[in-house]
């Protein structure tokens, strides 16, 4: 009896190893000026692709304190399989925003624009804005290059004052879901569409 109460006690004390942590890449980078379209656009692009099973990868929902801003962004973009460009008003004032799309250029991902609030040809890297960021001409010349490619590419438009946004979601997620297809085959993230949909059905 006494030894069964031993055994039984090394059994509640035996330390539980934790389940693993399985880290899945992002299907998509959603690359875009915060202050424009964080709240609004972006946010319910990521909130959209989620509920279909997709992985989307926004800064401020895939980052936790502590995490290296610029290894964590570039790890996202070497791995993800699509960049989703939102071009809006500011969106060429921000290095960052400049930068990360000239990183998904240059690792030869495909890239869906968005233009939301501005025209593709009001898109321009401003000379004020290089002096501010006082970065060196090869940068200047990897983000001018960057938008002049995404300026030629066939997107999406959307004004967010008066434009539909169930349309609007509905257009991404099917331009979103042909690219992922192309890009792969798609099984896998057909599969997981589905499996998202039907947990959600059953729930």
């Amino acid at each position: 009896m006494q030894r069964s109460a031993v055994i039984a006690c090394r059994k509640i004390l035996r330390p539980t190893l934790p389940t693993p942590v399985v880290h899945h890449h992002a299907d998509i980078f959603l690359n875009h000026r915060g202050v424009d379209t964080k709240k609004g656009v972006v946010g319910l692009l990521y909130n959209h692709f989620s509920l279909l099973g997709l992985r989307p990868f926004l800064d401020n929902k895939n980052m936790k304190p502590g995490d290296n801003l610029f290894e964590k962004i570039e790890f996202a973009i070497r791995k993800c399989k699509l960049g989703i460009a939102v071009f809006s008003p500011t969106y060429c004032h921000s290095y960052f925003c400049l930068h990360e799309l000239s990183m998904i250029m240059e690792c030869n991902k495909r890239v869906l624009p968005i233009f939301c609030d501005i025209k593709p040809s009001e898109l321009r890297v401003h000379e004020d804005n290089v002096v501010n960021w006082r970065c060196s001409s090869k940068d200047l010349r990897r983000f001018r290059c960057a938008i002049e490619q995404a300026k030629n590419t066939v997107g999406l438009t959307f004004n967010s004052t008066d434009g539909n946004w169930s349309e609007f979601l509905n257009n991404a997620s099917n331009a979103v879901m042909k690219n992922l297809v192309e890009i792969d085959g798609g099984e896998e993230i057909i599969m997981r569409s589905i499996g998202q949909h039907k947990h959600i059905i059953d729930f």
